[in-house]
Parts: C-alpha cells; structure tokens; sequence
C-alpha cells in the first residue's frame, strides 16, 4: 500500500502548518513586541529552521501582510455578526452594535490592534492584490457601507463644502470619486469626521493615553457614540 501522502493531505497538513506560523506570530507580538515577530523567531519557537519557514513565507513582508489579513477578517468578522444580530432592528442599533464590537476586539486584543493599524488600510505601500489589502478594505467597508446605507435612506446634516479649506474640498471629492459617488464630497466629510473620532478614542484607549483621568473608557465611548448618532440623524440605543 502506498503510504505517500496524498494531494488532500499534504494540502491539510501544510494548512495546519500555516496556522501553526500565524499563531506563533501571534503569541511572539503579544508577548514580546512587533519587532520580535521575525522568520528565525517563529522559526526557533516551532521547532523549525529558518530556511523550512521560507518555503511557506518568502520574506518576513510576506508573512506580516498574511498575518496582518488574518486580524483585519477577525475583527471584520467580530464586527459583522454583531451587527447582523440586529438584522431586523433600526440602521443605528446596526451601526452602534458593530462600532461596539470594534471597541470589545481593540480592547480584548490591543497588540493586535496596534499591529494593524501600524500602516494605512489600503496603502500605496500594500498591493491591491494581497491579502492585507483585500482584508483591509473588507474592514473598512463594514464601516462605510454602513453609512452609505445611512445616506440613502435619510441624507444626514452636511458642512457647505464653501466653508471648508480648498484643499479639504479637493481631497473629499476626490474619495467621493474613489468610491463612485456613493457619498457626495459633503457627506464624506461626515464619514471622515465620525472615522476619525471613533478610531482616534480607540487608539487613545488601547493605548491607554487617558489612564492619568479615565481608566474606564467606555462611558465616553459612549458619548460619543451618542455625538455620532446625532451627526447621522439617529438617536442612540443602549444594549
């Protein structure tokens, strides 16, 4: 009898093999840093040669971008199905239930959080065709699909795109485009100011930039939650 493994079992072992890598990577950045997440590192903790791990990941880039793709779907993923729990409720108990789960993952996970984030979602730098990019935008369109939706069933308050600096006015039309017009450049301005608040509270919580005050940051999480549910024209729900 032929013992030599088949297609299928090489093809489960070397998956098996994969997630090996990917969660000693995991364990060496949560417990000693992102610089210590290297080929030889992960190498050395699996009980393999550096030169074996190379036949999986070319180069240390190769390994951080399917590593990198891995967080950004479980944290897509986390926020997804919170939201779809509330398939049947109003848009904003949607978009607070998935705003929500991105809060529960960065603080439960905030090594992780910092790795992601460490380069832009979609970057120059990140060909479209690679797994980070592709699981990137994933992310990020749980959030702007969400606020698309938002707009279409009842346009939210706007700036005059008049009142705002020349160069702002340029650069909001030109993602308006990016995303073919699914948001006007005005109402981008919207989704850019409610991003950038609800990321910037994130990053200063995981973070901890505010333990000198606050060392529980979800009632603030909350207001703001609240202050962007104005800014959308609905009114907050609590869990």
């Amino acid at each position: 009898m032929d013992s030599r493994p088949t297609g299928g079992r090489r093809d489960r072992m070397r998956e098996a093999t994969v997630r090996e890598i990917h969660q000693t990577a995991r364990t060496l950045l949560v417990t000693k840093g992102s610089a210590a997440v290297t080929i030889n590192a992960v190498a050395r903790e699996m009980g393999m040669s550096g030169p074996s791990l190379y036949h999986y990941y070319a180069s240390r880039d190769a390994l951080v971008d399917a590593v990198t793709a891995e967080f950004f779907a479980e944290l897509a993923e986390a926020m997804e199905r919170d939201r779809d729990k509330h398939a049947g409720a109003p848009l904003g108990d949607r978009f607070l239930a998935a705003c929500r789960a991105m809060r529960a993952w960065a603080v439960a996970y905030p090594a992780e959080f910092e790795w992601i984030f460490a380069s832009p979602v979609g970057g120059a730098q990140h060909r479209p065709d690679s797994a980070r990019h592709r699981a990137g935008l994933r992310f990020a369109h749980v959030f702007i699909d969400m606020i698309v939706e938002v707009w279409k069933a009842r346009p939210f308050p706007v700036p005059d795109l008049n009142d705002l600096p020349e160069a702002m006015r340029e650069q909001l039309r030109a993602y308006s485009r990016l995303i073919d017009g699914r948001l006007p450049a005005e109402a981008v301005h919207v989704y850019v100011t409610c991003w950038s608040r609800l990321y910037g509270l994130l990053c200063l919580e995981v973070l901890h930039q505010m333990d000198f005050v606050l060392t529980d940051m979800e009632p603030l999480f909350e207001q703001c939650l609240g202050e962007l549910s104005d800014m959308l024209g609905f009114t907050q729900v609590t869990d």
